[in-house]
């Protein structure tokens, strides 16, 4: 994976880099503000006063992390995915024989932050903005497949290479399409359309050779 571009993470995206905890804190508290706003009204009436005025700051600090609204929905949809990332890695037990269920964990939580993350069903990965809204380099699922990828590899314990990244991005984009249509019109998410991506998840992953590691 060192060949691989590194996964956006807030702390790279922020104007400031968030040495101090406080200044952490503070960017925390801004994106919050972003979430509970984007939940609220949806992304296109966002504005940087309101997040001032939701967050307690003035649009100054705002603006010292964030130069424009676009910047910090950039921020924000890489805390969702860090989110994401360490929901995913805390729920895999790295027991190799049970690699190919792998995925279930992975749409659980992606269910979950849809259900419960403030804001997700909106933004997600930034995907709803830009195909390769959180690196121009690639698509939003391709830096996802890159970032499993990489937990996968360090879970159980073998170095991921190009064809299981491809694999993966193809689900990835199955997936996404599911899981998007199933949170579309149903704010709890549409059951039949998440039972439908658990079934296509297992079905797709039992025609990929087993990877290193899981032999």
């Amino acid at each position: 994976m060192n060949d691989q571009p590194e996964i956006p993470s807030v702390s790279n995206l922020v104007r400031t880099e968030p040495v101090q905890q406080r200044s952490a804190q503070r960017i925390s508290l801004l994106l919050d503000a972003a979430a509970e706003l984007i939940d609220a009204d949806g992304i296109d009436s966002l504005t940087t006063s309101d997040v001032a005025t939701r967050s307690g700051s003035s649009v100054g600090v705002v603006y010292r992390y964030f130069p424009n609204i676009q910047s910090l929905l950039r921020a924000l949809a890489a805390r969702n995915m860090e989110r994401f990332n360490d929901m995913v890695y805390a729920s895999l037990d790295g027991e190799a024989s049970e690699w190919r269920t792998a995925l279930d964990p992975v749409l659980d939580a992606y269910v979950a932050l849809n259900r419960s993350e403030p804001g997700f069903r909106s933004l997600r990965f930034g995907d709803i903005i830009a195909d390769r809204f959180l690196d121009p380099s690639m698509s939003n699922n391709g830096v996802l497949a890159r970032a499993f990828a990489g937990i996968l590899g360090e879970k159980y314990n073998f170095a991921p290479d190009g064809q299981l990244i491809f694999d993966l991005e193809v689900l990835i984009e199955i997936e996404d399409a599911l899981l998007k249509r199933a949170f579309l019109l149903d704010r709890h998410g549409d059951e039949r359309f998440i039972r439908k991506a658990h079934e296509l998840a297992r079905d797709y992953l039992n025609t990929i050779s087993a990877f290193p590691g899981a032999l």
